[in-house]
C-alpha cells in the first residue's frame, strides 16, 4: 500500500495536481495499492490548525507504510517531516521547488528555502518532473545526488494541429499568476497589432484574482481586447491545442513545464523564454526561445513567426519529430514504481 498526499483538491487545474492525477492513475492501472489522502489546502507557511490536521493524517498512518507527499505541502511541513521521518518512509514529490515561486520577498524566501531543505533531508527518496530540477536540489537544497530521481511527465498520443488558421492562432495555457509572466507577453504582443493574429490565454484566474485583474487591465489600456481572450479554465484542454497554430508561454521560470510537452504532442510550434526546464523540453528544431522578461526579444520571436509560413512549417514538422520521443505516463509510473519499491524494502 503505497499513501500519496497532496494539499487541497486533487482536482485542481494546475500542471502539477494534472501530474499527481494521471501518476496516482496509472500506479493502480499497474497493480500498486494506492490511497490518496487530501491534506489542507494551506499556501506557503500552514497555520496551526492546518499543521494539526496534517499531524492527525500522518499519525492514522501504519509504521513503516511508504507515503510521498506532494511538494506543494511537503515543503512547509518540514517539523512533521522530522517527527515522523524515522516511523515512516517519506517519499518527497517536486515539482518546483516553493522557495523559487516568483513574487517572494527576500524574508519569504529564505523562510521557504530553509523549510524545504529541512523537509527534503528527512525523505527517503525524492522524485522530480526534470532533470534541471534534480540539480536546484541538488546545488540549492543540499540533496545528496543518489536521493533524488527524475521521472519526466507523461504525454498522450494525440492527433496533430492542422496549424492553418486565418488570422494565426495564439495559445497559452497556464494559471494567472506572476511566474507565468503573462505581462510580458501582452506587452510583446502590443506592437504586432498590423499583424493578424489572435490569442487565447487559458488558465484558472482564481490563484491570484489581483493579478488577473492586473492583466485584463493591461489588455484593455494596450487595445488588445478584441485580440485576446482570457478563457478561463476549460473542460478540455486538448481541444484547446487542436485548434491552435502556435503556441507561446513567456513564463519566468518552469520546473519542467508540461504544457510544452502537450504542445509538441499536438505538432504545435512553440515561442517561449529560455527559463528553468523550458530548453531541455522545446528543442530549437520545434521552437523559438528568448531570454525571460525580454518582451521586445518576444516580439521579435513572435514577429518572425507570424510573418513565415515557411518558419512555421519547420517548426511544426520539429515539433512532431518531438513528440514521437515523448515519454508516455506509463512511463513515468513505471519510474516511480520502481523507486518506491526502492523504499519500501530499505
Amino acid at each position: 500500500m503505497i499513501y500519496f498526499a497532496y494539499p487541497g483538491d486533487l482536482e485542481t487545474p494546475t500542471g502539477g495536481y494534472h501530474y499527481d492525477r494521471r501518476l496516482i492513475g496509472e500506479l493502480r492501472r499497474m497493480g500498486v495499492k494506492v490511497e490518496t489522502l487530501a491534506l489542507p489546502n494551506f499556501s506557503r507557511m500552514p497555520d496551526q490548525h492546518s499543521l494539526n490536521s496534517v499531524q492527525q493524517a500522518l499519525a492514522a498512518i501504519p509504521d513503516q507504510a511508504v507515503v510521498v507527499i506532494d511538494g506543494l505541502a511537503f515543503g512547509v511541513l518540514d517539523e512533521l517531516a522530522v517527527k515522523e521521518a524515522h516511523r515512516l518512509r517519506l517519499v518527497a514529490l517536486c515539482h518546483h521547488p516553493l522557495a523559487l515561486e516568483t513574487g517572494l520577498d527576500e524574508r519569504s524566501r529564505q523562510t521557504l528555502l530553509m523549510s524545504e531543505r529541512r523537509a527534503l533531508e528527512c525523505a527517503r527518496a525524492t522524485v522530480v518532473t526534470s532533470e534541471h530540477t534534480r540539480q536546484i536540489l541538488i546545488d540549492q537544497f543540499a540533496v545528496p545526488s543518489d536521493r533524488v530521481s527524475v521521472a519526466l511527465p507523461g504525454t498522450d498520443r494525440v492527433p496533430f494541429a492542422g496549424c492553418e488558421g486565418d488570422p494565426i492562432r495564439l495559445l497559452t495555457v497556464a494559471s494567472l499568476t506572476r511566474r507565468k509572466a503573462h505581462d510580458v507577453l501582452i506587452d510583446a504582443l502590443a506592437p504586432l497589432k498590423s499583424l493578424p493574429w489572435q490569442a487565447r490565454f487559458v488558465g484558472g484566474k482564481d490563484f491570484d484574482p489581483a493579478w488577473a485583474r492586473e492583466l485584463q487591465e493591461r489588455v484593455n489600456s494596450l487595445g488588445l481586447s478584441q485580440r485576446i481572450e482570457f478563457a478561463g479554465t476549460v473542460e478540455d484542454a486538448q481541444l484547446e491545442y487542436q485548434q491552435a497554430d502556435v503556441f507561446v508561454l513567456a513564463s519566468r521560470f518552469e520546473g519542467y513545464g508540461m504544457v510544452f510537452a502537450e504542445a509538441l504532442a499536438a505538432g504545435l510550434p512553440i515561442v517561449a523564454a529560455r527559463s528553468g526546464a523550458v530548453p531541455d523540453v522545446v528543442p530549437a528544431a520545434a521552437g523559438l526561445l528568448v531570454a525571460p522578461d525580454d518582451a521586445q526579444g518576444l516580439t521579435e520571436a513572435l514577429q518572425q513567426i507570424l510573418t513565415s509560413a515557411s518558419l512555421r512549417r519547420r517548426l511544426q514538422i520539429g515539433a512532431r519529430e518531438v513528440a514521437a520521443t515523448l515519454p508516455s505516463w506509463t512511463d513515468t509510473a513505471s519510474l516511480v514504481a520502481r523507486k518506491l519499491e526502492e523504499v519500501n524494502n530499505s
